[in-house]
């Protein structure tokens, strides 16, 4: 049976070898704790939603032209829903259901898993999980300095400095006041100024004179525009969301760029996307300030100013490995208890209970097994501390206890090895040999 396209299968270390799609699960753990770990510390705090919604959420927000890429199907309800293929919506809608509930502004944080069905290249496949990190109900240009302040502090924990990525900020308002410049208020039209913001989204992916000839078809000038690129001064919003930053020292991870501007139409005021300083991927977050989606998702019942960012885990992942920052698989338990005699099958079975219990990472044999065979999955599952019942000359059971790391051993009664273990694991970690016993 074949793993559907676009898709990944997330193998314990070691992860097999020569399948693209075959992805490191601790990997993908330790993305998502440190995607926790910094935005709590923020003070974001953690939601989720379906991960089938309405077909309509989507149109609302992007159009019809979003179908086409989206999982979507009609339900045994006779409902037409799709597989999520970005959170925002979603927000919007439990925000609009729910506004009164929360005190503003709301800081919240998700990892959902979305999937989009469009064509697989480098960076993009057809499901991937993703970081958001939303505040709603702040219009101060400080809330827009927060939110890049936390997507730089999240590249800051997956060991990033600001040789290695880089956010590029920029102003949709500024390219508003630009097309309007250019276009008479009597041509005015929706889309028309839709497709001026995806050429301009796309300057650096298409060739300039695809560029050029697009700018053209909308009347507006290229020179015009390549002006603005270079002489345009940072907007008074811009302005405030860099002082902020330089106090907090993240300046040197920021720069002001406004060849961004997102494609996306709902944006309505600072934008920004990060990258790689060496160009050799795809955007590693992007996002921005969305003022109307709240109040075009309620049907204008609700209406609160919001910002965020997505970062997805592909480009992040890929980014970690080239850089060599992936840290070293996890040791799968933390004890393993060995059984050489069969007649202490059961009392090993009681220690593993107990030392479970008392929350360690445990495994022992579940059939016979030779002691060395026993020994190397021990290894191999990187144990620090190998535990096995003997029976003395007197017939008395004890444990035998051996310090993988710091190769010490020492011998104690059944009842004293969860003592004697985590007094182990508490004290520093000095490498030498010892023997000792009570």
């Amino acid at each position: 049976m074949e793993r559907l396209p676009g898709f990944r299968d997330f193998y314990p270390d070691p992860v097999p070898s020569g399948d693209a799609l075959a992805w490191s699960a601790s990997l993908r753990d330790y993305i998502h704790r440190t995607w926790r770990r910094v935005a709590r510390r923020y003070g974001f705090v953690e939601y989720d939603g379906p991960p089938l919604e309405p077909l309509e959420l989507y149109k609302i927000k992007s159009g019809e032209e979003i179908v086409q890429q989206l999982y979507h199907f009609v339900d045994k309800g006779e409902r037409e829903v799709a597989l999520r293929p970005e959170m925002t919506p979603t927000l919007a809608r439990m925000v609009a259901a729910q506004a009164r509930q929360y005190k503003k502004p709301l800081k919240w944080f998700a990892i959902p898993q979305l999937f989009r069905y469009e064509r697989q290249q480098k960076g993009r496949l057809r499901e991937h999980f993703q970081f958001n990190a939303d505040i709603v109900g702040e219009a101060d240009p400080a809330a827009d300095a927060e939110v890049i302040a936390l997507l730089v502090d999240t590249l800051r924990a997956f060991g990033f400095g600001p040789a290695d990525v880089v956010v590029r900020v920029s102003s949709r308002q500024a390219w508003q006041e630009f097309y309007r410049q250019q276009v008479p208020a009597s041509a005015a039209d929706p889309a028309r100024e839709y497709a001026f913001y995806q050429a301009i989204d796309k300057l650096e992916r298409v060739p300039r004179e695809e560029t050029e000839r697009k700018l053209a078809e909308l009347g507006i000038s290229w020179d015009k525009v390549e002006a603005f690129l270079r002489t345009s001064p940072p907007t008074a919003e811009l302005h405030a969301v860099m002082e902020n930053l330089r106090t907090r020292g993240l300046d040197g991870f920021v720069a002001i760029d406004y060849r961004v501007i997102r494609g996306l139409a709902y944006y309505t005021g600072i934008v920004f996307e990060a990258f790689d300083r060496q160009g050799q991927f795809r955007a590693i977050a992007g996002g921005g300030r969305y003022d109307h989606l709240i109040r075009l998702i309620s049907g204008g019942r609700v209406d609160l100013p919001a910002l965020g960012f997505g970062m997805g885990d592909v480009v992040l992942a890929e980014l970690i490995r080239a850089r060599g920052l992936a840290p070293a698989a996890p040791a799968r338990v933390q004890v393993f208890c060995l059984v050489e005699d069969a007649s202490l099958q059961a009392p090993t079975v009681r220690l593993v209970q107990q030392l479970r219990d008392a929350d360690l990472e445990v495994d022992h044999p579940l059939g016979p097994e030779k002691p060395d065979k026993q020994f190397k999955r021990a290894r191999d599952a990187g144990v620090r501390f190998v535990v096995q019942l003997v029976r003395d000359e007197s017939g008395t059971v004890r444990a035998q206890v051996r310090d993988l790391q710091t190769r010490a051993t020492w011998t104690c009664a059944e009842s004293e090895v969860l003592a004697r273990l985590r007094e182990a694991m508490t004290r520093p970690l000095e490498l030498g040999s010892g023997e000792g016993s009570s």
